[in-house]
């Protein structure tokens, strides 16, 4: 898979590409990350990428031209007559909600172009050229940078080679719960004893007890996703 992010500040991503799974994913190849200045878009001396809003406000806003000449540059460099279109992503509070059903869904994709947004947001125009809108929560970031970050670690840990297919089977969220708790060694410290049954080697009473767990756990701090899930069995058992 490749990524194509855009972006007023590249050196952002430096590290995030020594990260263990996304270097491991571009070092054998399951993974590609371009990033795109989009100053180099901008004319002028002094490549300005941002202009004040019309009709007055504070804070500025980016430029349309420079972002959709920078996003052109990719576009019509992956455009060919076997070529897939790349689905292009902007990142904004106007956006669905982003969930690991949209990681597994967006895995599937050959090219993923990622829109940064900075300062007060970008020129409306732009929406125009997405294919899609995210959000990652109902809060505000500096920038689209980190939310790009979030999203390709989310998806390039799906990908086939990068992790054990089991590791990501079970955690939360996959199946609308949230994940049991774990332990590990030792299994007694300062007066807090692992649960029995994990010490048993019962693989089907330890499979129950998680079940059980997963279940409670979402119902006491996630109710929204406990509710929905309930939904759904009740959906899946009256057909």
């Amino acid at each position: 898979m490749k990524f194509s992010v855009l972006t007023m500040f590249p050196d952002h991503f430096h590290d995030f590409r020594t990260f263990p799974i996304p270097a491991r994913a571009e070092k054998s190849g399951n993974a590609e990350i371009q990033i795109v200045d989009i100053r180099e878009f901008a004319g002028g001396s002094f490549r300005h990428i941002d202009d004040s809003p019309y009709g007055g406000g504070a804070g500025m806003i980016m430029r349309v031209e420079p972002v959709v000449k920078a996003l052109r540059s990719v576009t019509d460099h992956a455009s060919g007559k076997d070529a897939k279109k790349p689905h292009i992503i902007l990142f904004a509070p106007t956006g669905k909600q982003y969930t690991q059903a949209d990681a597994r869904r967006l895995a599937e994709e050959e090219h993923l172009i990622l829109l940064c947004g900075h300062y007060e947001g970008m020129d409306a125009r732009v929406y125009d050229y997405a294919d899609e809108v995210i959000s990652l929560g109902d809060y505000i970031l500096s920038g689209g940078e980190l939310a790009s970050m979030i999203l390709m670690d989310s998806i390039i840990r799906l990908l086939p080679g990068n992790l054990r297919k089991e590791s990501t089977e079970d955690e939360s969220f996959e199946h609308g719960l949230l994940e049991y708790l774990q332990y590990t060694r030792p299994a007694e410290f300062e007066g807090k004893r692992v649960p029995d049954v994990l010490l048993s080697g019962n693989h089907e009473e330890i499979r129950k007890w998680r079940e059980e767990q997963s279940l409670m756990l979402t119902r006491e701090t996630r109710p929204d996703l406990y509710e929905a899930y309930m939904k759904r069995k009740e959906k899946g058992a009256d057909k």
